[in-house]
């Protein structure tokens, strides 16, 4: 399932000088609104706010100002009565959104880099079930991601939760999702990634035959059984080499 993009731009354009010492102030910022790959349905958004609160707006969709408050209904139908002002608004659309969205896609947004995916049991605090299997996604990009439980092919959809996408803070993001359940005999439990950096869904089967604590335990008493042999014929290497450099005297 091809998940779907959105892209909310919002500019600020402008924020004025505060006009007194307990924070008045003005402020005025333009959004570009779209989700479709040849935004034909960019909505441009034109706001006005004083302390925050907008009392006026100019949405493309209308093509006019609408005010919000009383004093934003009289600068909306004083600036509705500027044609070159509505003019240059309208063509906003073209000129600062659709050139801004066109720049930002073909340089960001159309880029994708696939997820790494780790799937491991965690202890399980209390609840239900007695076993808990957490599926991590990774270092991925754009943010939208779907990530799913499969066993035996079915999609589960109890005893799952899961978190927001998170971002790392160097445009890559991570997710992760928690399954309860119950192991059964010859069952195959999977996690199903689906993201923009693949066509086809990612499945990652879950294998039970070693807990992961097990697994860490053999993986490093073999990565120390290695560096042993590799230690002990060095040390036998370098003896040979001192010993046919000796000459035995008889006593």
């Amino acid at each position: 399932m091809a998940v779907p993009k959105l892209l909310y731009f919002d500019f600020i354009l402008m924020v004025s000088a505060f006009l007194r010492a307990d924070g008045y102030y003005y402020s005025r910022w333009s959004q570009c609104i779209y989700s479709s790959r040849d935004l034909s349905d960019m909505v441009y958004i034109d706001s006005h706010a004083f302390n925050k609160a907008v009392f006026s707006e100019y949405n493309s969709t209308l093509g006019k100002y609408v005010g919000y408050t009383e004093y934003g209904v009289r600068n909306a139908e004083f600036w509705n009565n500027n044609t070159n002002l509505l003019q240059q608004e309208k063509a906003d659309v073209d000129r600062f959104c659709k050139h801004n969205a066109e720049l930002y896609l073909s340089s960001i947004h159309d880029k994708t880099v696939k997820p790494k995916i780790r799937l491991s049991s965690v202890k399980q605090a209390g609840g239900k079930h007695p076993a808990v299997l957490m599926c991590s996604a990774y270092e991925f990009y754009p943010e939208k991601i779907k990530v799913s439980w499969l066993r035996d092919g079915k999609e589960m959809t109890t005893d799952v939760t899961s978190t927001e996408e998170l971002a790392d803070g160097d445009w890559y993001y991570q997710i992760h999702s928690h399954l309860e359940y119950t192991p059964q005999t010859g069952e195959k439990i999977s996690c199903m990634v689906e993201h923009a950096s693949s066509t086809q869904p990612i499945i990652t089967d879950w294998d039970p035959s070693f807990p992961e604590p097990e697994r860490n335990k053999i993986a490093i008493g073999a990565s120390g059984l290695v560096l042993g042999i590799i230690i002990a014929a060095a040390g036998l290497i370098y003896y040979k080499k001192k010993s046919t450099g000796r000459i035995l005297v008889p006593h």
